[in-house]
């Protein structure tokens, strides 16, 4: 299992979901993205993309700028 890291911070709705969702595309399963960022509202997007694409929400973590999320890439589209 590896983790890619992905930092989108500076980016702006809707740019941080589409990147996360592109990077997803090119992982294995069971591989992992560690996904960063500082728009606010990614918490709500990549949630979103991740409840669509079915891969799985591991963990999500921030603090006063940015927010974190580990994702599992669980399938192929």
């Amino acid at each position: 299992m590896k983790t890619t890291k992905l930092d989108l911070s500076g980016l702006k709705c809707p740019l941080p979901a589409l990147k996360t969702r592109k990077a997803l595309g090119s992982i294995m399963p069971g591989d992992r993205i560690e996904v960063r960022c500082t728009d606010p509202l990614s918490k709500i997007d990549i949630a979103n993309l991740i409840n669509e694409t079915g891969d799985r929400l591991e963990a999500v973590t921030h603090d006063a700028d940015r927010i974190v999320f580990l994702i599992e890439r669980r399938r192929m589209p």
